[in-house]
This record gives structure tokens, sequence and C-alpha cells, in this order.
């Protein structure tokens, strides 16, 4: 079955199952099926039946701001309307900002992984959590403050020889393309708007990806972080989704037996004696 047609029949159960309008265009007449009539819900939602009637047969994508309209005339609930915007393929806007709570099963999972250097993000790419392994890699960016725990805008203003590696054109096209995303679910987040705007400001390169519009998935990526006493490691850098609380895992991993994976157990080792 397509998407369309799976469209189609949501959009059809939900419309036969939801309240007629009082006073609508026809309720004077008996009624045949129950819920409301196509004309009816084309009242309500400002649109013409028959495109009601092509949507029901998928023949149609509808436009965000026509399923916002369908979803008030159906009287939807929250996770309705979101099922209903993914299956037309449109991402629905949410309701405030953006989460910043890291729950108890990310935090054992940062706790289980001690050895192997792990960052949580908000869907901002601002750093929320983190595990002693990624401490005693990243420890500049676990002492950071402000803008400067937010991994975008390092990546796109900061100093270049802390992570040479995360500034090449992939990481920074992937790292645009969710923040774009995360953008349009949280339309109301002032902090998220405000740092867009400053790092097409402060970057050429970020303003340049952002206008453009690229889609850039994520892939498999190598940084190189300096660390003050034991020189730069190379790490494959791994970027995995957190669908509760829309976070973001870094995982840093290195090639065993490699010169860096040495590096990293030097540097581990000094952080345990430290404290």
């Amino acid at each position: 079955m397509t998407a369309g047609n799976d469209l189609g029949g949501v959009l059809r159960r939900w419309r036969e199952r939801a309240t007629p309008p009082h006073g609508g265009v026809v309720s004077c007449t008996r009624r045949r099926t129950p819920g409301m009539r196509r004309d009816e819900l084309a009242a309500e939602a400002g649109v013409s039946a028959e495109y009601i009637k092509r949507l029901e047969q998928g023949r149609g994508r509808p436009s965000a701001g026509v399923l916002d309209a369908l979803a008030r005339a159906m009287r939807l609930s929250r996770p309705e309307y979101e099922y209903l915007c993914s299956l037309a393929g449109h991402v629905p806007p949410r309701i405030g900002r953006v989460p910043h709570e890291v729950g108890p099963g990310t935090r054992r999972l940062l706790e289980r992984l001690g050895d192997i250097p792990i960052c949580v993000l908000d869907a901002a790419w601002t750093l929320l959590a983190w595990n002693a392994a990624f401490e005693a890699l990243c420890s500049a960016s676990v002492l950071a403050v402000g803008r400067e725990r937010n991994m975008a805008w390092c990546v796109f203003t900061g100093d270049p020889e802390n992570m040479r590696g995360a500034s090449g054109f992939p990481f920074q096209s992937a790292i645009v393309t969710d923040l774009r995303a995360t953008a349009l679910r949280y339309p109301d987040d002032d902090w998220l708007k405000d740092l867009v705007t400053d790092m097409q400001t402060a970057s050429d390169d970020f303003a340049a990806l952002w206008q453009s519009h690229a889609d850039s998935r994520y892939r498999h990526h190598q940084v190189t972080v300096h660390h003050p006493d034991v020189g730069d490691v190379t790490v494959d850098c791994e970027i995995m989704t957190i669908h509760e609380g829309d976070l973001r895992a870094v995982i840093y991993t290195t090639e065993p037996g490699s010169v860096d994976s040495a590096r990293l157990a030097i540097a581990q080792g000094q952080y345990t004696n430290q404290n």
C-alpha cells in the first residue's frame, strides 16, 4: 500500500468518526453514514469536497496548512495530528522549546559504556550529559559554558585546532540538515532561532549550507580531537538519535591496537588518576 493510500484511509476513518458540526452545510438531512460528510469537512477546513475525495483516494498530497485545517476540523489529538503529518510527508511543529531532559535509560547507557567516549546532545546540538571517557578526551567541551557548549557552534565558529576533522564538509552538512529539521519541529524556540541567525552571520560555510537546503543524513565520520597531553587522537564518530527526548548521542571509537587507541587509553588513565 502506498503512503498516499495510507493517508487516504486514515483520513476517511477519522472523518467518519468525527462529530458533525452543529448547523453544518447538510446537517438538516438524514445521515446515511456516521461522522462528518466530505462536504462538511471541506467546509470546516476551507477546501472543496472534491479535494477531500481525492485525498481519501490517495490522489493528492496536502500542504502543511491544509493538514492543520483538517486536524482542527476533525478535532484530532496531538499524536493523531503528528501521525497524519508523517503520512503526508510533513514534519509537524512541536509546542514549546527543544527539550533538555536526559532520561534514566540514556544515563544508564552512559554508565554502562564507561570506557567508550559518549556525549548526549539536545536536538539543537548542545551538550547535556557525558561519561568519564568523553570527559577524559574532551575536557574543554565539558568545561565550556554558554554557546561554547553547543557542538554546532563550535564546529562552525570555534578553534579548528580543537576538532580538526569536524570541519569537513560531510560532517558540517549533516549538522545543518539536522538543525534545519529541528527548527521546523520547534518553531517557537527563540534560543534556537538566535543560534541559527548568529551562525549565519559568524560562518560563511554555515550560511551557504543553510541557504542551499542541502539534505545530508548522518554518515560515518572521523574526527581528530586535540588532547593537551597526548596530542591528536583520531576517532570514528557515530551520531545516533535517541527518540525519547529527541536527543543525539555522539559516540567515539578507535581501532583496536592503533596509535589512537593507545593515546585514548593514556588520556583515560590520566583522568582516572586525577579523579
